[in-house]
């Protein structure tokens, strides 16, 4: 079955530290685009981190120099690597891939992994 699973998610304390990984089944991540979005309680999605096909990263302001997103195309796997996680980083975090080929976009969405950040 096509799809994206996210893990990597848990309860940190302030200040701490999780990597979440984004793995593809029945397909090859190489040519998509991956991002990674959050919804908190109450809120919109929001987009955090996306990284090309060819490893280019953008990042949103409130997770700059905090969060980097990765790839390792041998393991069909995405990574966000957070750090100085604070209590406003509570969310799900899902992972979305997305790629365009001879005029179709092909997208796929994970179910998302908590991440909670309290003492």
């Amino acid at each position: 079955q096509v799809q994206l699973v996210e893990s990597g998610g848990g309860l940190v304390q302030p200040g701490g530290s999780l990597r979440l990984s984004c793995v593809a089944h029945d397909f090859t991540l190489d040519y998509y685009a991956i991002a990674w979005f959050r919804q908190a309680p109450g809120k919109q999605r929001e987009l955090v981190a996306r990284i090309s096909s060819g490893g280019s990263t953008n990042y949103a302001d409130s997770v700059k120099g905090r969060f980097t997103s990765s790839r390792d195309n041998a393991k069909n796997t995405v990574y966000l690597q957070m750090s100085s996680l604070k209590p406003e980083d509570t969310a799900v975090y899902y992972c979305n891939g997305e790629r365009r080929l001879f005029g179709k976009t092909y997208n796929y969405w994970g179910q998302g992994t908590q991440v909670t950040v309290s003492s």
